[in-house]
């Protein structure tokens, strides 16, 4: 199992910037690939971003691309989510996610993909 905290929510205004980090513990971090979902008030949660294992593959929902941009670096343990031109729609409590397979090469990033999550962090986009 692998421990994943998050960190770098925040408010902002629209259109501002925020860093998400999430730090991996417990499991040779380099072998998996990583997620980030978000969950706003009253909606399911839903995927964001991932990013293979290699970190040479990403994936984004179409409301983020050009926007965000999720990177890794495996010698920190670390996975990021770097979000730009930040909209009131993009308030939601931020979670992080490590794959169950390891070294996966696809395209699959649901949910049961992911075996460990975070805690999670707010993120509040203000107009």
């Amino acid at each position: 199992q692998v421990q994943l905290v998050e960190s770098g929510g925040g408010l902002v205004q629209a259109g501002g910037s925020l860093r998400l980090s999430c730090a991996a513990s417990g499991r040779t971090f380099s072998r998996y690939a990583m997620g980030w979902f978000r969950q706003a008030p009253g909606k399911e949660r839903e995927f964001v971003a991932a990013i293979s294992w290699r970190g040479d593959l990403s994936y984004y929902t179409d409301s983020v691309k050009g926007r965000f941009t999720i990177s890794r670096d495996n010698a920190k343990n670390t996975v990021y989510l770097q979000m730009n031109s930040l909209k009131p729609e993009d308030t939601a409590v931020y979670y992080c996610a490590a794959d169950r397979r390891a070294f996966y090469n696809g395209r699959d990033y649901a949910d049961a993909a992911f075996g460990s999550w975070g805690q999670g962090t707010q993120v509040t986009v203000s107009s």
